[in-house]
């Protein structure tokens, strides 16, 4: 069983309350935008870190994570992305990915939006964290934590702080 955090959309600045409410993880994933190095080195410096590169990164973070990695914790494969869309609305890229590597989660940032949906034509959990930055107008600093046991993902929780 493993208890995983989940942010994206970071733009640079790392809440206080983001970082207390992933001390209870294993490990820490970040759906991209993270804005600089020295936010990703705080995250990496907190727990084991997984990231993707998103559209506002530089170059050292292009160059340090890919634009998408594909990984199996536990029974569960978990596709993570920055842009990927929305269940029946996904980025063309996206879709081929989940065609052929048929995931049961799918993690992506961009919009914002804090959503978590069921997809039930390609069988999988789509999260996206919102976003854990101050930059943008979203209203809610948000974040997701999920375990994940074995085959199952389960007990989600948001993280909620307003701006």
């Amino acid at each position: 069983m493993i208890r995983v955090g989940i942010l994206s959309d970071t733009h640079g600045t790392l809440h206080p309350g983001v970082i207390k409410f992933f001390t209870q993880v294993d490990e820490i994933w970040h759906a991209g935008d993270i804005g600089n190095i020295q936010t990703a080195e705080k995250l990496e410096a907190l727990k084991p870190f997984k990231a993707v590169f998103g559209n506002i990164d530089g170059r050292d973070l292009r160059i340090k994570y890919p634009e998408h990695l594909i990984f199996t914790i536990e029974q569960v494969k978990i596709l993570l992305r920055h842009i990927g869309g929305y269940t029946g609305k996904y980025d063309a890229m996206v879709r081929r990915i989940i065609e052929v590597e048929k995931p049961a989660l799918f993690v992506c940032g961009h919009s914002h939006i804090l959503k978590v949906i069921f997809d039930k034509k390609n069988n999988l959990l789509h999260i996206n964290p919102g976003a854990a930055g101050i930059s943008g107008l979203h209203r809610s600093i948000t974040a997701v934590r999920l375990t994940i046991d074995g085959a199952n993902m389960k007990d989600l929780e948001v993280l909620d702080i307003p701006r």
